[in-house]
Parts: structure tokens; C-alpha cells; sequence
């Protein structure tokens, strides 16, 4: 018997999963190719992604990619200042995709349809796809992302930014109304937005994100990335990512310097892809190192001393956080960081609130006087039971096939 067919529209290629979205988008992508016949709409809005187009290839039944110029969209988005709407809307929209979604919803007679991000999400109100079942992946309240940013800029940019939060939270909700269930990557997101879409609560539910417990386990052996001598203090993240880039600042501002004053073996390593140059320039203070883009991050997990995450504003879950855990490093977060994952303080993760006492936990850990090993070892356990990709992602074909309504079903959710 020939699979059923599933619409899926990513705003960015599902692959490779080398950062917070892309590792939700390939993990779902490959567990809807083990039950649907995938017809994948996307875009690719970095060039050195092209290479991969191939790999989606193999696991879906068609493929149509978008090039995405990131200047060429920007000035495409201006129109959304013309039109009253928020500017992520045109940003996203193409009329190649677009017409493809027409062509594929008539040849196949489409009756599932999962959009990736609430700006994919203006592709479903094509008349054509309107008795199909219809799923958007929020992931997170991206209008309260812009919300937080705006007070953090200088005018006009602070107008500019408040303006897209309260646009794109209209669209949200426009697309909520529309949809049959709207998802979120943890129960505090969908609570979030069941306050700023109280009327259509009972379609909101989350389905959490997972971690490639093969991949990176600890039982796997590497040879050190770091020179000798030192204890190493790492963060990982895709470095054009504000929040990331707000986060490694502070840290080499105010935290690092301290831990280092008493420790001066500690190195701090920054690790990720497309450092902007404010991140660059944190490689020419002592013993700070911006690693950029590596083909591996696993080295980098298995010999750090400690991995860090202190993130001042952040939405969702940090899939940074969950991979060290499962990589059972010890992990000092701050409680921004640790939203939406279910691990205890203390036991399986190191919190704090400030660069002093995010200093006291970082140097516990470099001088022994927190077992790091036993905390690694919890935060490994913890992942293994909650944090497993299929039983999650299960829940997304609960909602195609219209098994769960209200979606809150799955998760016993009380609406807020």
C-alpha cells in the first residue's frame, strides 16, 4: 500500500542539524519519512547548505528549494512596513514556492500539511489546502523574541523591533484561528502563547525536542581539541545568533575574568559557525579562543572541563544545554537557558542568576568541589528518559491523523 503524502514547509533546510532549528526541522523531517511520502518546500539561506540539498533529497518523495538572497529578502520585507504587516511574512514569501504548493496540493490531493515556523505558516491559507489537516510548529513565540530584543536596541531599531513583535503576534494569531493545531517546542511556550491566544487555547500544545542519545553519547572516545595545560570552558552556538552573541560578551565581560583570576589554567572556547566580528574580537583577550565552525562538536564536548550557557534572553529550549547533558558534561546555566527543559538544579544542572554566582559555579566545577562526573552522569540520565526523539515527535502524527482534539489529549494540558 502506498504511504499517505504530508506537506511539509521548513523556512530553512532541515539538514544538517547543526543548530537549534534545523535540528527540530531534520529530526521530524526523518521521522515523517518513516510514515508519509514527504513533498518538502523549503529555503536555503546559507550557500555552503546547497551541498546538502541531496541528503533531504533521499528521504523525501519531492523536494523544491528556494535560493534565499538574505539582502534581497530584507528589502522585499520593506513591503510589510507598506502593508501593515510584519516583515518576516514577505521576508519568507516567494511565488515559486508558492505555485509549487498549488501544483503538489492538486496533484496529490494533500490532506496533511505540517508548517515549520509561523512565517511558513502563510503558505496553508491557499484555498486548495483548506480541507487538509494542518499543523503549524510554532517552536516558539517568535512575536515575544522580537518583544524582548526591542528594549535592547537604539532607536529606530527599538521601534522597528516592537513594531514586528506586535505584527507578527497578529499573524499568530491569525494562523492559530486558521489551523487545526498549533505546537510549541515546551509546555511554558504554549502556556505563553494560550495567554496572548486565550480563545483558541484548546488548538496550542507542545511536543518536546529530543537529543541523538547515539550520537552523543559519553562511552565515545576522541582526541583532545584543546592544548595542554589548560581546563577548558566551553560554549557552543551558532555565533549570528544575538542571544548567543549577548551571552558569550557578558561572559568573557564579566564572568570569565573572575574564574580566571583564581584559575589560571581556565580557557574559555567559543565554538560555532559565523562569528560576527564582536565575537571575533574576544579572541584577542587571554586565554579566550573562538574556535568557529568545526565539522565536530563532540571533541569539544568530551574534554571541556565545563560547558557553559549563560544566556540573559532566550525562548524555547536550548538544544545546547540538551546536548551536553547527553554528552554528560557538566553544565552551568542560567535559568533563561534552562526554560522548557526538565532537569533539577543542582543534580543535573548548575543555575545561576548572575555573573557572581555564575563564577562560584564554573570554579566549583574546575576545582573539584562539585562532582562533575556524578552531575554529568545525572544530566545523561535524565535526557535518556525524557528527551528521546520518536516517542516525542510521535505526537505529530497523533495530530496529522486528527487522533488527538483537543491536542492538549496528548500531554493532559489544563488550558490557561
Amino acid at each position: 500500500m502506498t504511504a499517505p503524502a504530508v506537506l511539509y514547509l521548513v523556512h530553512r533546510l532541515p539538514y544538517p542539524p547543526n543548530k537549534g532549528d534545523k535540528i527540530r526541522s531534520y529530526h521530524l523531517l526523518r521521522y515523517l519519512a518513516r510514515h508519509y511520502r514527504v513533498f518538502l518546500g523549503t529555503f536555503v539561506d546559507d550557500p555552503e547548505d546547497r551541498q546538502y540539498v541531496s541528503a533531504v533529497e533521499a528521504l523525501c518523495e519531492q523536494v523544491h528549494v528556494v535560493e534565499l538572497s538574505s539582502t534581497w529578502a530584507k528589502v522585499l520585507s520593506v513591503r510589510g512596513l507598506l502593508a501593515g504587516t510584519a516583515l518576516s511574512i514577505p521576508f519568507y514569501r516567494d511565488h515559486g514556492l508558492a505555485m509549487w504548493v498549488k501544483r503538489i496540493a492538486e496533484q496529490e490531493d494533500i490532506r496533511r500539511v505540517i508548517a515549520f515556523s509561523s512565517t511558513m505558516a502563510q503558505y496553508l491559507f491557499d484555498q486548495r489546502l483548506r480541507g487538509a489537516r494542518r499543523v503549524v510548529d510554532f517552536v516558539d513565540v517568535d512575536s515575544d523574541k522580537w518583544r524582548q530584543y526591542a528594549p535592547t536596541r537604539p532607536w529606530p531599531m527599538r521601534w522597528v523591533y516592537g513594531r514586528e513583535g506586535q505584527k507578527l503576534l497578529d499573524f499568530e494569531r491569525e494562523v492559530i484561528a486558521s489551523c487545526d493545531a498549533g505546537v510549541f517546542v515546551s509546555e511554558r511556550e504554549a502556556a505563553l502563547f494560550r495567554e496572548l491566544a486565550p480563545v483558541f487555547g484548546d488548538k496550542i500544545t507542545h511536543v518536546n525536542n529530543g537529543v541523538d542519545l547515539e550520537y552523543f553519547s559519553p562511552h565515545q572516545k576522541f582526541a583532545n581539541p584543546y592544548p595542554e595545560g589548560v581546563q577548558p570552558v566551553l560554549f557552543v552556538g551558532a555565533m549570528d545568533y544575538w542571544p548567543n552573541i549577548d551571552a558569550v560578551t557578558w561572559f568573557a565581560d564579566e564572568i570569565f575574568p573572575v574564574v580566571r583570576a583564581r584559575r589560571p589554567s581556565a580557557h574559555f572556547f567559543i565554538v560555532g559557525g559565523n562569528a560576527t566580528p564582536r565575537v571575533k574580537e574576544l579572541a584577542g583577550r587571554t586565554s579566550i579562543s573562538v574556535a568557529g565552525r568545526v565539522d565536530d562538536v563532540r571533541p569539544y564536548l568530551a574534554h571541556a572541563t565545563v560547558v557553559v550557557a549563560p544566556l540573559r534572553i532566550a525562548r524555547g529550549v536550548q538544544n545546547k544545554v540538551l546536548e551536553s547533558m547527553a554528552a554528560a558534561r557538566p553544565t552551568v546555566v542560567t535559568p533563561a537557558a534552562l526554560e522548557g527543559i526538565d532537569a533539577v538544579p543542582g543534580n543535573e544542572v548548575l543555575v545561576a542568576d548572575d555573573a557572581t554566582t555564575f563564577a562560584d559555579r564554573v570554579g566549583e566545577v574546575i576545582d573539584g568541589k562539585v562532582d562533575g562526573l556524578a552531575l554529568g552522569l545525572m544530566a545523561r540520565e535524565r535526557v535518556e528518559r525524557a528527551y528521546d526523539w520518536d516517542s516525542n515527535l510521535a505526537s505529530f502524527r497523533r495530530l496529522l491523523e486528527g487522533e488527538c482534539d483537543p491536542p492538549e489529549a496528548i500531554y493532559g494540558v489544563v488550558n490557561g
